[in-house]
């Protein structure tokens, strides 16, 4: 069974393919298109290059095209991707401006090129959707929560692989067996009382944590929209909702430009003075640029921020875990985030945490430290290759 993943931007396209026949699914290849200004070109070129390397002779050879679709409107889970998921996710494309767009159009050409094909996608969204009302509900009108203003939380394939292995570090098959099955039971058992405890901290070009208890994930720290939560590379992050009126009357801003201003000059380089990659930014800040020193301290800071948050709702915590590009590849930036945090049993050993091979996963807890803290390089691709695999066995 071979099944493409696409992963879809605004002027990207980058492609896996899985082979998962048998109990170990095995990447067959991988690639990707920039600066993409025709994306039917680039499907294209995606299925050419499929071919001419020998791993397809035709699209036929597709099980699926799986999808990490972002949000649409009262659909989660791993669904099949069509005109009514679609429409979905055009009726909450404000929500995700830059995200529902390429996909919905991406899905479309995808499903014109290959009308035989399942096109099944897993939103990002899934993995909260057993989360409690009172994590996710804003003190809004009923109506504004009707309308979907509420906290969705993100990056649910990247925590659920985080759930998953992070069971297994800890010697709890029963509690991995459980995540891998969520979406095809489609319903998690209610949870009596803390058992596995784990914070999952996804750092890299967006960020967020979560708190997953029992394999569940309980809360992120995105809301509504990825907007929220930690400072991105450009992207605005918390932020109080009345700010916003207020500086559209001081500098007579409309709407747009609200928006450009939160998505696009927000965040790490708002902070920073115009820097957006935390290499740039740590080169800065070691040459003394305060700006960039606060940058790095506002994101220690929320991250710090939500793992006590998340430490106290699960009274708490088995596991920690790093991820994603920034967390994985920078020591001193995990050092900082665990700093003085024993009487919470979170000890980092600093001599593992600074040999720690980037892009390997690895214990980086002290021997003494009663919570284990793991870096572990996330999977989001054969999260959604094997949810594709379980939705067409069970559908």
């Amino acid at each position: 069974m071979k099944i493409l993943v696409a992963n879809l931007g605004s002027t990207s396209l980058k492609y896996r393919l899985f082979d998962c026949s048998g109990k170990e699914e095995k990447l067959l290849t991988r690639g990707g298109f920039e600066r993409v200004t025709d994306y039917a070109a680039a499907i294209d070129s995606c299925l050419s290059e499929l071919k001419n390397g020998g791993f397809i002779t035709s699209e036929k050879d597709l099980a699926a095209v799986g999808f990490k679709p972002i949000i649409a409107r009262d659909i989660t889970g791993c669904v099949r991707m069509d005109e009514r998921v679609l429409q979905a996710m055009e009726a909450y494309r404000e929500v995700a401006p830059a995200h529902n767009p390429p996909y919905i159009n991406g899905v479309r050409i995808f499903s014109k090129k290959m009308p035989s094909t399942p096109m099944i996608g897993l939103f990002e969204t899934s993995f909260y959707q057993w989360a409690p009302k009172a994590a996710v509900r804003y003190a809004v009108p009923k109506s504004w929560y009707d309308e979907g203003v509420r906290r969705w939380g993100f990056h649910g394939a990247s925590h659920k692989f985080i759930a998953e292995r992070s069971a297994e570090l800890l010697g709890r098959s029963d509690v991995a067996e459980r995540v891998r099955m969520l979406y095809v039971n489609n319903g998690a058992t209610p949870i009596r009382k803390p058992d596995l405890r784990v914070v999952s901290c996804h750092l890299g070009g967006s960020s967020s944590l979560t708190a997953i208890l029992n394999g569940v994930g309980m809360c992120n720290s995105m809301g509504m929209t990825p907007q929220a939560g930690l400072p991105q590379n450009n992207r605005v992050g918390e932020l109080d909702a009345f700010a916003i009126p207020l500086m559209m009357r001081r500098q007579k801003l409309t709407v747009e430009q609200v928006e450009y201003a939160l998505s696009k000059e927000g965040g790490l380089k708002a902070l920073s003075g115009g820097f957006n990659d935390m290499r740039d930014i740590r080169k800065e800040a070691e040459n003394g640029n305060e700006d960039a020193k606060l940058a790095i301290d506002v994101l220690v800071w929320q991250a710090r921020h939500w793992l006590g948050a998340y430490f106290l709702q699960m009274n708490g915590l088995d596991g920690f875990v790093f991820t994603a590009g920034i967390a994985e590849n920078n020591p001193w930036l995990r050092s900082r985030i665990c700093a003085n945090l024993d009487q919470l049993g979170i000890k980092l050993d600093e001599e593992k945490n600074a040999s720690a091979p980037s892009g390997q996963e690895v214990e980086i807890s002290a021997a003494d430290s009663k919570v284990k803290i793991f870096v572990v390089p996330t999977n989001e691709e054969l999260v959604i290759a094997r949810e594709v695999k379980r939705f067409l066995e069970n559908h």
